[in-house]
């Protein structure tokens, strides 16, 4: 018991962003609204586009680890906003708010001790929510990178 406890606490810091890079709301933190839309030369994306992006693929995590009648968006266009910049302030709350609503979600089942985190998902083809948890938060850290970078590009990032 004691090692399936050590390893939901490795997990749940991993998706809480923890040890080896800036977690989520350090990244997003403050970010002027001015800028959400703003995308570099060169840049494949703008902040909005990113948060909507985690947003929504979490989402899609989440849902599919908990309920068999769940359908994933279309991909790739249903993963990603319609717009590079958000409609408002107010979507720009509203997502960050289910994004750490949906991150809460998954951390209680990644918590809970019914939990089997190595039993396959019955309507899955093999994953288990440990699988699950994992790739959130690998998805995660690759984009709040991106947003980290853009962040230092627009000039709105200080170390």
């Amino acid at each position: 018991m004691k090692k399936d406890a050590a390893l939901r606490r490795n997990v749940l810091d991993l998706l809480e962003g923890k040890h080896a890079h800036v977690d989520f709301n350090t990244a997003l933190a403050d970010f002027p609204a001015p800028l959400r839309g703003k995308k570099p030369k060169g840049a494949p994306h703008t902040a909005w586009q990113l948060l909507e992006h985690i947003r929504i693929a979490a989402w899609d995590i989440l849902e599919f680890s908990r309920s068999a009648k769940h359908v994933s968006p279309k991909w790739p266009d249903g993963y990603w906003p319609q717009t590079e910049t958000p409609p408002s302030a107010a979507a720009w709350n509203k997502s960050l708010q289910q994004l750490r609503a949906d991150m809460k979600a998954m951390k209680k089942l990644v918590e809970s001790d019914k939990t089997d985190l190595f039993k396959p998902i019955p309507h899955g083809t093999g994953q288990t929510i440990l699988r699950e948890a994992l790739l959130v938060a690998d998805h995660n850290a690759y984009h709040i990178g991106q947003l980290v970078l853009l962040r230092r590009l627009i000039g709105a990032w200080e170390d």
